[in-house]
């Protein structure tokens, strides 16, 4: 069940929770900073903190969690729990930590975003049974082992960033056809 090539303006409006907010603008990418991995630690320790036994796993993933690789300056990191879809098991120790539930997407692997400022964080949960998991971070280990696949995605990535998008979600979905082609080399490399 994966995620949409094309995420219409319809489709943004219904998964989020609250104001929407066009970006209308290019994509700001940042080099590499050796600060992110400290950050998501200290972000995961919060997490931890807030949810105890109930993270089941939680990653840095997405560009920030790739050494050497620019990258929007937002932290994308991936929690598993028993069931996205009970939020009252983890959304309100998760506000009450300080992150903002941002978009649910029932259609999507029960996906649940939180936002997060200082840093800026992309918190995205799952059930801990979803195969998006295992794609997310077979990716980021393939990125973090492939000089060449890594360099593909930077130039694809500079080269999309260049352009003006309505929601950053454009963006993201203009990646998919790049993304997938890596995924199918990592998956053939296991």
């Amino acid at each position: 069940m994966p995620r949409s090539r094309t995420t219409t303006e319809e489709d943004i409006r219904a998964a989020t929770i609250g104001e929407v907010r066009a970006l209308n603008e290019q994509i700001r990418l940042l080099e590499y900073d050796p600060a992110w991995p400290v950050l998501f630690e200290l972000e995961a320790a919060k997490i931890r903190s807030a949810l105890g036994e109930r993270v089941l796993q939680l990653d840095h993933v997405g560009s920030t969690s790739v050494p050497g690789l620019s990258a929007k300056p937002i932290l994308d990191l991936l929690l598993a729990v028993e069931n996205s879809a009970e939020e009252g098991a983890y959304v309100p120790e998760m506000e009450a930590a300080g992150y903002v539930l941002h978009n649910r997407e029932p259609k999507w692997y029960e996906h649940r975003m939180f936002k997060g400022t200082g840093p800026a964080v992309n918190l995205h949960v799952f059930s801990t049974d979803c195969p998006e998991i295992e794609r997310m971070v077979r990716f980021r280990d393939w990125l973090r082992s492939s000089e060449a696949d890594r360099e593909l995605y930077l130039c694809t990535k500079r080269e999309l960033a260049q352009r003006t998008w309505k929601f950053t979600q454009n963006y993201a979905d203009a990646k998919t056809e790049v993304v997938e082609e890596i995924l199918e080399r990592a998956g053939k490399s296991l």
